[in-house]
């Protein structure tokens, strides 16, 4: 029988849906505030936008170490005072590009802060087989606030952005009163016992058909899954950036808006319920329904039409549930460092991948869009996600064994000689 979760975490779930919710009240509208009120080029706005998400996403390895420096409570309370005071920013920033900027780069360092120590709070202390069962809730509260926000400020983003920016900023306070009130967790790291094994709540050592880098507990174990964090990313946000580039022209903005608001529900509703699921798969088999699922959905929206965009999405949002979810149980079986810094590595993969993926898609799109084609972007996409994780996650591993190996020569040396060696 599953255990209920716990009153904290409760309230965690609860408020990953308001802050997710308040957060995409706004933040999907920067581009048009910037460029139409503020007028702001769409170059300008387009660097701002790319600076701003690699920051939110980078900045999660600052995040990671400040809960280990300061405790998990600390820094959510740290990262919600950050954040509510650049919503607050925004309502005098709302007349001055500058001061706009600047609030948009508080917003995204505090949330950069605040999710590493959200999913470290949620999974310390708890069993292995539990952990899928509470990231699949966060990240279907997560999803559910990214649904309804856009539709629920579209009325007030343009008549009255400052009551908006306002709402916003009270809505994140009583939030951060709230964590105030939450019991304090420190944010330690596994120990070791006495054979090297990790002594973290549920740790294991992955499957032998799992591990191409190395095996649980060794250093720089977590590097396969933060290489295929960074892959994952990479490739579904080619769907994020370009779905509404090719789609609106092709059928409507309303389609496209349904398409978005029935992806966000099938995340909420299908995590959950395939969490155990994903949990008993090898890595090596998560990494091929996700990646092939992606693969799939890319090529059937490039074959076009409504129904093609339709299936396509919903075959994006399974490997994304496949792989994200995965990923970081993975990361987190295979590390010994504390939740929150191999949440904050985690993190500064997904913005790796993104920012990789916005380089490129740019350059992808506009050439395939030359060529008269931009169907044959998404076909381009479907082969990158086929063959990148067959490329470089062995790349990942021979890389990590010659490491290995020239970590363990001097040791080597050292004992045949008797002992290190003085200069």
């Amino acid at each position: 029988m599953t255990a209920r979760p716990s009153g904290p975490r409760i309230f965690l779930l609860v408020c990953s849906f308001l802050i997710t919710l308040g957060s995409f009240a706004v933040l999907p509208y920067m581009s048009v505030l910037l460029h139409q009120r503020l007028g702001l080029g769409l170059g300008t706005v387009g660097v701002v936008l790319a600076v701003a998400s690699l920051v939110q996403f980078s900045g999660g390895v600052v995040g990671g170490a400040l809960a280990r420096r300061i405790g998990l409570r600390a820094t959510m309370l740290v990262a919600l005072a950050v954040r509510t005071a650049g919503f607050a920013a925004f309502v005098p920033g709302l007349g001055s590009p500058t001061a706009a900027i600047g609030a948009l780069f508080l917003v995204s360092c505090g949330a950069a802060l605040y999710l590493p120590a959200n999913k470290a709070y949620l999974v310390e202390g708890a069993a292995e087989s539990e952990r899928p069962r509470l990231l699949s809730a966060s990240g279907s509260a997560f999803n559910a606030g990214i649904a309804l926000g856009p539709p629920a400020a579209a009325p007030f983003i343009l008549t009255s952005p400052g009551a908006l920016f306002a709402g916003v900023t009270a809505l994140f306070a009583v939030v951060g009163l709230g964590h105030a009130l939450l019991p304090a967790v420190a944010a330690t790291p596994g120990a070791r016992d006495a054979h090297g094994a990790s002594g973290a709540p549920g740790a294991r050592s992955p499957r032998k058909d799992e591990d191409p880098v190395g095996p649980a507990g060794r250093p720089g174990a977590g590097g396969l899954p933060f290489v295929v964090t960074v892959l994952s990313v990479y490739v579904f946000m080619f769907f994020q950036h370009y779905l509404a580039l090719y789609a609106v022209p092709r059928t409507s903005a309303s389609f496209y808006g349904g398409v978005l608001m029935g992806y966000a529900c099938l995340l909420v509703v299908a995590q959950p319920l395939v969490s155990e699921w994903i949990a008993g798969l090898s890595y090596r088999r998560a990494m091929r329904v996700g990646f092939g699922a992606m693969a799939a959905g890319t090529a059937v929206i490039g074959a076009g039409g409504r129904v093609g965009i339709g299936v396509g999405a919903a075959l994006i949002c399974l490997g994304e549930i496949v792989l994200f979810l995965k990923n970081d149980l993975e990361a987190l079986a295979r590390s010994s460092a504390a939740p929150a810094v191999v949440f904050g590595r985690q993190r500064l993969a997904a913005g790796i991948g993104a920012f990789a993926s916005g380089v490129a898609g740019g350059q992808l799109y506009g050439a395939a869009e030359d060529l008269g084609t931009a169907r044959g972007f998404w076909f381009a996409v479907s082969l990158q996600a086929l063959v990148l994780p067959v490329l470089l996650v062995p790349l990942a591993g021979a890389v990590r064994r010659r490491y290995d190996r020239s970590r363990t020569r001097p040791e080597k040396h050292a004992a045949a000689d008797g002992g290190p060696r003085r200069t």
